[in-house]
């Protein structure tokens, strides 16, 4: 099977990204960490390009998109720590009126956990009795409730897809880095414990995103489950090698590095977390 990418897949990735880098970079993303909320306008005009209705069918007002392709999105999303039931509203574009246009923001309660209960306009789930709690992601605000629902397999896959997004952008970060900062007159990159800590990135990263996308073609449990542990690990792991690569600038806020590992430690609760994927891999074996 040829996993490669076709030149539509390409396209479609080259254009999110750029809408992504032209409307929420990193001066819009410290923004939101300070403001809070969610940005509506952002919302809608994800809307209109077709975030939410990628997998809908064409004669219901979608872009007739498979799953494939909707994992390249959610990998773009992660790399610029997009906020949001970004997951949720996709899913449900197509069953709850006005989410498929961005009209609508939809969350669901899976895991115990309800993000973005607040501003949301739809829950998906039972969230009733739901408790605010302190989220370690700025972005990303929790509630609790008592029931513990499980995540759908195809929200699973696309919260594995944003964590190979992050998984991307700090080994990006790193590498970055370790060109340009000097030490002992030359670039850190350049020693071999700097080095090895990016080649363990890039694989890491690259391992994840491999898992992902042939579970997106496959789109088998189990196989889902798998590639959700990459994920996790590949998010979690690259954003603290980063941090190393960093060094003491790494700790400070006004890095970005510990938004990443932040919001990977909170999508790797959200939905299917590792104890639980990892029994469904083992029962599969």
């Amino acid at each position: 099977m040829d996993f490669r990418l076709t030149e539509d897949q390409h396209a479609l990735r080259r254009g999110v990204r750029e809408l992504l880098d032209r409307r929420f970079d990193r001066d819009a993303l410290r923004a939101a960490v300070d403001a809070g909320g969610l940005d509506r306008e952002l919302w809608r005009e994800l809307g209109a390009a077709g975030f939410f209705a990628l997998r809908l069918p064409e004669e219901e007002g979608g872009v007739g998109l498979g799953l494939p392709e909707a994992v390249l999105l959610f990998e773009e999303a992660g790399r610029a720590l997009l906020p949001g039931p970004l997951v949720s509203t996709h899913v449900a574009a197509g069953a709850v009126p006005g989410a498929a246009e961005g009209e609508v923001v939809v969350t669901e309660a899976a895991e115990g956990l309800v993000p973005w209960l607040d501003a949301a306009d739809v829950v998906l789930g039972d969230a009733a009795g739901a408790v605010p709690v302190r989220s370690v992601d700025p972005l990303t605000p929790l509630h609790r409730v008592q029931g513990r629902a499980e995540a759908d397999p195809v929200s699973v896959l696309l919260t594995a897809a944003e964590q190979v997004g992050s998984a991307e952008r700090t080994t990006g970060m790193a590498v970055a880095y370790a060109r340009e900062r000097e030490q002992f007159g030359q670039a850190i990159g350049a020693f071999q414990a700097v080095k090895h800590l990016c080649a363990g990135m890039l694989v890491r990263a690259e391992l994840a995103r491999a898992a992902v996308r042939a579970a997106s073609v496959t789109a088998a449990p189990a196989e889902v489950a798998g590639a959700k542990l990459l994920a996790d690990e590949a998010a979690t792991g690259n954003a603290r090698d980063c941090l190393q690569v960093f060094g003491g600038m790494g700790f400070t806020w006004e890095a970005d590095v510990h938004l990443h590992l932040k919001r990977a430690w909170v999508r790797a609760e959200l939905r299917l977390p590792a104890a639980r994927a990892e029994e469904l891999v083992a029962a599969h074996l």
